[in-house]
């Protein structure tokens, strides 16, 4: 017994002394700058994006897993106006050069890139400073129980001049075109935000607000701690390994600072504190790509799904080495669709939650969601259908894409599940049918817990479906009761690229159909009061076989459904 008991103490000290070196070697990096801009924003080369990554990617960072259906995002850079690659792809092809770095003095840079057909811009700088404390909202990150009542208006940015801040060397004004003096010089005037930030449709446009409160000032007045830089971002599971080892001496100091979303309470001496979160007047250097995104309707899981493909392409089109950390300058709270965010991106924070102020060696601004072409849709004509990466490769072709198949990949891989084209993705046991079904839930501070029916008898078509599959003898039929309201993220992905057919009545759940495989069919049951076409044109732009029952109210007629659902199996050889 005593042996045993001495053999855990030693591989306790063993293990927890390792930890103290992973810490050591990972927070001490050579602290290097990204390469000054370029008027070219793709140079990645295969060869260069290695070098770039072997060089600077901290442990913690995740690479770009490999995507069949990935095409180079500098294949084309200048795509038609419209065309589908300017549309889901790489259409921000106008650079627009705000502030240039100077060549000997390190400065900030900050540039933006416009697309025609969006009429949104992708933006990105360096050396850029964020204060908290000048963002007017909620904390974010809250347990929903927490803050029940809240008003949606506490939860979006409100931003002061100077929320944002980019040094300047004053000798090279002249040079960026800029105007003004003091501490009161702005990145950028009101002709640029009406032109290449334009309001269109959305009344609060957070991005253009942020990029209207960036004030220039001189090195002086931008003090970051150069001479102890660390990443101040920090991995979910790192923190529960310093759970674990909280009890040792160095752990013990009496300040206590809550991290990341989940409100984890970590006790951490003043170094560890600097690594994760706990930051000077004088702010930390975040050494690591960062994207800053603000989300709406961020329970909603259509929306949400815009605002993950508009960080995905944000990331893409600044030709990221890596996945970018990620910050919500949002307060909203805690909500099932951030473990899809977490898989995605490398790390996780929210504005309010750092203490002081932060310094983004490269910060990246990802459009608003209502600003992709999957919102777009719904009230412009996109005339673009799905194709294979292989065969646009072979034939490019202006009114096809094969986007929405790699950001489906990318969410599939984000999640571990295997992307393999030579792989087999459906089950070999026969046909996995998901029937996604509406349950009521708590999504939100201001929302009932109870969901609005879209097809008023769902449990008479799913019982009535049950009953005649198990009569089936043709081929083996898998009837998959999708009750997505209370699965983990991961575990919905997974029930989507399993299915062969995927029925459900209009919902935002349906929006899952983004990541599923090539040969899946999809069955929409459309009320009368919600004819839109949200998913129909999701699975065009994929390349999906579609059907739809259309009803003269809420109510399917059992037998109506089955008998559509019979000539889809046909059509499967079943």
């Amino acid at each position: 017994m005593m042996k045993s008991r001495n053999l855990k103490i030693l591989l306790s000290l063993f293990a927890f002394n390792s930890f103290c070196l992973y810490l050591y070697f990972t927070y001490n990096p050579d602290a290097h700058a990204p390469p000054p801009p370029t008027n070219h924003r793709h140079t990645s080369s295969l060869t260069q994006t290695q070098t770039h990554r072997h060089r600077h990617q901290n442990p913690l960072t995740k690479p770009w897993p490999i995507l069949p259906s990935y095409l180079p995002w500098s294949l084309n850079p200048n795509p038609p106006f419209r065309s589908c690659e300017a549309y889901f792809g790489n259409g921000f092809s106008q650079p627009l050069h705000l502030l240039k770095p100077p060549s000997l003095n390190p400065a900030g840079w900050f540039r933006c890139y416009y697309s025609e057909t969006l009429r949104s811009s992708v933006c990105e700088g360096g050396r850029i400073r964020m204060h908290p404390e000048r963002i007017r909202m909620s904390r974010g990150g809250e347990r929903l129980e927490e803050v029940m009542g809240r008003g949606e208006h506490e939860e979006l940015p409100e931003f002061d001049f100077g929320a944002f801040e980019i040094e300047v060397v004053d000798d090279d004004n002249d040079s960026n075109g800029l105007s003004g003096g003091g501490g009161d010089r702005k990145l950028v005037d009101s002709e640029f935000l009406n032109q290449y930030l334009q309001r269109g449709g959305i009344s609060k446009h957070t991005m253009r607000s942020l990029v209207d409160s960036i004030r220039l000032v001189g090195a002086k007045d931008f003090q970051c701690s150069e001479c102890c830089s660390r990443s101040v971002m920090v991995d979910m599971q790192l923190l529960l390994m310093l759970m674990h080892f909280k009890s040792h001496p160095c752990f013990m100091d009496e300040r206590e600072k809550t991290f990341d979303s989940a409100n984890e309470q970590v006790e951490c001496d003043p170094k560890l504190s600097k690594a994760y979160g706990t930051v000077d007047d004088k702010g930390e250097w975040v050494e690591e790509p960062t994207l800053l995104v603000t989300r709406f309707e961020y329970a909603n899981v259509f929306h949400t799904v815009t605002d993950w493909y508009s960080a995905y392409v944000a990331s893409r089109v600044t030709g990221l080495p890596y996945r970018p950390n990620l910050v919500f300058v949002d307060g909203h709270c805690v909500a099932p669709l951030e473990e899809t965010w977490r898989a995605l991106f490398s790390s996780l924070r929210y504005a309010k939650n750092f203490t002081g102020p932060v310094c983004f060696r490269h910060a990246i601004l990802a459009p608003l969601g209502y600003e992709t072409a999957l919102f777009k849709g719904l009230t412009e004509d996109i005339d673009c259908h799905g194709a294979s990466a292989h065969d646009l490769w072979q034939k490019p072709d202006d009114r096809k894409t094969a986007r929405l198949h790699e950001f489906g990949e990318m969410i599939r891989a984000a999640f571990g599940f295997p992307v393999d084209k030579h792989r087999t993705s459906k089950p070999v046991s026969g046909h996995n049918v998901l029937f996604v079904r509406r349950e009521d839930y708590l999504a939100h501070p201001r929302h009932g817990g109870k969901v609005q029916s879209r097809l008023s008898n769902e449990q008479e078509v799913f019982d009535a479906l049950k009953s005649w599959v198990s009569d089936h003898s043709e081929c083996k039929i898998n009837l998959i009761n999708g009750l997505f309201a209370h699965m983990p993220m991961k575990e919905q992905v997974r029930a989507i690229q399993d299915a062969s057919v995927i029925i459900g009545a209009h919902g935002a759940g349906l929006t899952h159909i983004v990541s599923a495989t090539p040969k899946t069919v999809i069955l929409e049951i459309i009320s009368s009061e919600y004819r839109r076409p949200h998913f129909a044109l999701i699975a065009k732009w994929k390349g999906l076989e579609y059907h739809s029952i259309y009803l003269a109210g809420s109510y399917a007629k059992p037998a109506e459904v089955i008998k559509k659902f019979s000539s889809i199996l046909k059509g499967l050889d079943c």
